[in-house]
């Protein structure tokens, strides 16, 4: 039996390069491809970096810095990988190359090595029919920065073994990630159900309702949410955050509750990506928000936190009901994986039950669109007066 288990990954991107540092950190054996070997450098070179600033700030030891620089080995071929135990892909969000890269892939390791996908947004069991021996794939989707980011979406493909699910469940929280097992449908749990987070965000802009900063200010100030959607696209990048809505839309055989903005569209376009390109919703300098505001109006703040928020519970009990998560990992995994101030099932509890249905059926009854239809749970749970918790 192996000391340390080996873990392979195929990417050095920021989140390839990220998930190597956990791995690292966690004293398991990490073989880093990529198939540019200076991206792999440079990804070694900023990670040293990184754990140079750590250790000035006493958040770990030299020795620990070390350590995990140690655990780390560049390689230059798959080939490599054949003594690995789990190898986990990082790369590009292109369904054909992840396959191609799967297949060459299987033809190196053994037969017990569970090979997994780090997808945001491609179908998991799609990808394993790439492989010969699929019921050894899943996926197990880390948040970025992912050594930062506490969650970890762990979602076995249709042809997953129970026992490579449990294998990898161990894995990640000897990791000291927090997991939360997801069914493979679009957006898993956290992608699909923040959607209207962003979605109904720009709906709220694009009728004129209110500008980008008074909805932000509502979503902090009434919600409590540390970011308001805006800011959190920018952030994120309109480019990226526009191709998740996009992909979500599209898998969902284009359900009206996942429809793309334009507004979005056309920043993404115009390259206004946010921070990074130092305009979006807002302009930036130095990282920092630039514009002047004026001061929005309570009543004005209290609506569009309303509207914000019950959408997404709609979005949540959904889920639910679709039997997409347990109803703990649900309220998990919104809290750990975008932190959200609280679970929405449990707000919708506070809420209550009724005033959520009622306040979409008015939704409903304004626009008459698909996209403001009462998930059948809340209506049911409404009629008998029940809550979640």
């Amino acid at each position: 039996m192996k000391d340390k288990i080996v873990v392979g990954i195929i990417g050095a991107g920021s989140m390839g390069a990220g998930i190597a540092q956990v791995a690292a950190n966690a004293d398991c054996d990490v073989l880093l491809f990529d198939n540019s070997l200076e991206v792999a450098e440079n990804a070694m070179i900023k990670l040293k970096k990184v754990l140079i600033r750590l250790v000035e700030k006493d958040k770990i030891t030299q020795e620990k810095s070390n350590e995990i620089i140690s655990n780390i080995r560049l390689i230059d071929s798959i080939d490599q990988f054949k003594n690995a135990d789990l190898v986990i892909e990082a790369i590009v969000e292109n369904l054909e190359i992840k396959k191609s890269v799967f297949s060459n892939l299987e033809a190196v390791v053994g037969k017990n090595c569970i090979i997994a996908t780090n997808t945001s947004s491609l179908s998991v069991t799609n990808l394993a029919s790439s492989c010969t021996l699929p019921n050894r794939f899943i996926g197990i989707h880390f948040f970025n920065p992912a050594p930062l980011m506490p969650l970890v979406e762990i979602v076995p493909a249709l042809q997953t073994d129970e026992v490579v699910l449990q294998k990898v469940n161990e894995f990640i929280k000897k990791w000291g990630k927090t997991n939360v097992i997801a069914k493979d449908t679009p957006g898993f749990i956290v992608n699909r159900i923040a959607r209207p987070f962003y979605g109904e965000a720009l709906r709220i802009y694009d009728e004129g309702i209110a500008d980008f900063n008074t909805i932000d200010v509502a979503m902090k100030e009434i919600g409590g949410f540390r970011m308001g959607p805006f800011e959190l696209m920018d952030f994120i990048g309109n480019d990226v955050n526009y191709a998740v809505t996009e992909s979500v839309f599209k898998s969902f055989f284009c359900d009206p509750r996942y429809k793309p903005s334009f507004t979005q569209k056309q920043y993404a376009e115009a390259g206004w990506l946010g921070r990074k390109s130092s305009k979006g919703y807002y302009s930036y300098h130095e990282g920092k928000i630039v514009n002047e505001f004026s001061k929005p109006n309570k009543n004005e703040l209290e609506k569009i936190f309303k509207r914000i928020l019950v959408m997404l519970i709609n979005e949540a009990a959904d889920a639910l009901y679709l039997n997409i998560a347990s109803k703990s990992d649900i309220e998990l995994a919104m809290q750990k994986g975008v932190n959200y101030p609280k679970g929405l099932l449990a707000w919708a509890d506070e809420l209550g039950i009724e005033n959520c249905v009622n306040d979409l059926d008015n939704l409903y009854k304004l626009y008459h669109e698909d996209r403001y239809r009462v998930s059948v749970l809340l209506r049911n749970m409404a009629e008998v007066n029940s809550t979640f918790f």
